[in-house]
């Protein structure tokens, strides 16, 4: 089983039989287990954590100073420690780990695809293509910054506007319908909660795990969404390079400026204004540094900044105004050129 998020996913793992020190992995759920990747272009696991009689413990506390970790517990007491990069993808990743191993003690099968008959989805629904239909950014749903118990909830939409929006672009006759499509869209994991109130409708046993209501809050998993706590109305201003709207985000090697050693960040790209900024992948709500993009330069490149041959050969280079220069490495060829086309328009359209 594979999907965006939070089926696959880098996490940052901790593995005792295998390694033991914190490193960024590529997990992926299946339905019995958890398989673990050194990177997400290999082809084979370094490791698979079996789910049956698996206990999962979230969040773990284990570490005190590591935030949004969560362990599974095998039958044999091995003890399996995962961080995620922040507190909603933690908790998705709660969710369907706990429906993976409650499908196993029930001798039911764990896949999405179930959804579709489970509600009598039609055939003629392509849900993949529909998100896509959804994230448009001019005809699309409108992400936005939405306060709702002295939090901010940024680039995320209500459940009315999802099946406003469905309605209107002809793609459900009614509400009802457009009710049924927007549960599927969220099992299948195309959407996913944000609040309590979507939380709790998706963990409950309600007919309908989606809300048609003003009040609960949705995101796509890789618009950026994030939550923050609002004690004054001069908390909701936000810095001005963050006020980008994201149009791509993952994981890349970079290489320090310093003393020349690659490490795995989090990107996140946003335009107008345009910035690439960059996380540590095992958490963390600031970023590590920001790449201002406008009148930037990005190739790529077949070697890296000591002139050695790149054994991957999916290094870029972005060169920006001031004339400072980043090199960084994507996991295959197509994900480098997406990469490059991404800040090349972000470089001609942002501030």
């Amino acid at each position: 089983l594979q999907r965006s998020l939070p089926v696959s996913l880098f996490l940052v793992s901790l593995q005792g039989s295998v390694f033991n020190t914190w490193k960024p992995m590529w997990v992926v759920l299946l339905e019995d287990g958890i398989e673990f990747y050194k990177k997400k272009s290999d082809n084979s696991p370094k490791g698979m954590i079996p789910l049956k009689g698996s206990t999962l413990t979230c969040p773990c506390q284990d570490f005190g100073k590591r935030m949004f970790v969560f362990k599974i517990t095998t039958t044999k007491q091995q003890d399996h420690f995962f961080q995620a990069a922040f507190l909603e993808e933690r908790d998705a990743w709660n969710r369907d780990i706990k429906k993976a191993i409650k499908c196993i003690e029930g001798g039911q099968k764990f896949s999405r695809k179930s959804t579709r008959r489970s509600i009598r989805l039609p055939e003629t629904i392509d849900l993949g293509a529909l998100y896509l239909s959804m994230k448009d950014i001019e005809k699309g749903v409108k992400e936005l910054n939405l306060e709702k118990d002295k939090k901010i909830f940024n680039h995320c939409f209500t459940g009315s506007c999802v099946i406003d929006w469905l309605v209107s672009n002809k793609s459900v006759r009614n509400r009802q319908e457009g009710l049924m499509i927007a549960s599927s869209l969220l099992n299948e994991g195309y959407l996913q909660p944000a609040g309590d109130m979507a939380k709790n409708a998706l963990d409950g046993t309600a007919e309908n795990p989606f809300l048609d209501n003003p009040d609960a809050f949705y995101y796509f998993p890789d618009s950026g969404f994030f939550c923050e706590e609002n004690s004054s109305d001069d908390d909701v201003i936000l810095k001005e390079e963050f006020r980008g709207v994201i149009i791509k985000q993952g994981c890349l090697l970079k290489q320090g400026h310093r003393r020349k050693n690659w490490k795995v960040r989090k990107f996140i790209l946003r335009e107008d204004p345009a910035y690439l900024h960059y996380y540590d992948p095992a958490g963390g709500e600031d970023p590590l540094g920001a790449i201002h993009l406008r009148g930037c330069v990005v190739t790529s490149v077949e070697s890296n900044s000591d002139g050695r041959k790149s054994e991957e050969e999916n290094l870029f280079e972005i060169i920006t105004a001031d004339e400072v220069h980043y090199f960084l490495q994507a996991a295959t060829p197509k994900e480098r050129t997406e990469w490059i086309k991404a800040i090349q328009v972000a470089s001609r359209t942002g501030k």
